[in-house]
């Protein structure tokens, strides 16, 4: 079934390009660690990005959605500089911003989730649902990496993100069902809830 929706469309575009940049963002922060444990652990966060680039695909795939050469490009160079960046800006900004992006990715899933309903579709829910609980999962992990540094209280209280604050509603300790699952990030800017608060007078 072909996608009319734009913002669907755009997302899951946008999805299949952003996981490769994370990807790329992640080798050169395994590749700035020293430690083999967490040197291990980044990698299979980075092995994880390039598997949900992979479900992404297939359900592009299956309705038709082109690959964005745009964000292909876009994505890219982001991903290669902050792989870069690893090296030289220490140590807890990486695991800060690591943990602040996959903070919005989980909602990304879930949102698209939604607009599937919309149309009638909900062949990939079980999908959607895993790989929002998973980028939580990374969330969770490099959040634990920074919660003793001194640095946190000012970074969280500047970008907004860390012990107090997420950018999204999911709990790894009560996570809802696939069935129920639709109901996280409803108040995320771009689910059809948030679209429908904004058009009411």
């Amino acid at each position: 079934m072909k996608l009319n929706h734009p913002a669907l469309v755009r997302l899951l575009q946008r999805a299949y390009s952003a996981e490769r940049a994370a990807a790329f963002a992640y080798v050169g922060h395994a590749a700035s660690l020293r430690d083999p444990a967490a040197k291990a652990a980044v990698k299979q966060i980075e092995d994880d990005e390039w598997e949900h680039r992979r479900h992404v695909q297939a359900i592009m795939l299956r309705h038709g959605v082109p690959v964005s050469r745009r964000f292909e490009a876009q994505y890219w160079l982001i991903g290669k500089a902050i792989s870069a960046s690893c090296h030289v800006i220490g140590w807890f900004m990486p695991y800060f911003f690591a943990g602040k992006l996959e903070s919005g990715n989980v909602c990304e899933y879930f949102v698209m989730m939604q607009h599937f309903h919309a149309l009638g579709i909900r062949e990939h829910d079980a999908i959607l649902h895993a790989m929002g609980l998973k980028e939580k999962e990374h969330e969770v992990y490099f959040l634990a990496q920074i919660e003793g540094s001194r640095w946190l209280p000012f970074f969280e209280k500047l970008f907004a993100w860390g012990r107090h604050a997420s950018r999204n509603d999911v709990d790894l300790a009560r996570p809802l069902p696939v069935a129920d699952s639709h109901r996280y990030c409803t108040t995320h800017p771009g689910s059809p809830a948030a679209a429908n608060r904004d058009r009411q007078p």
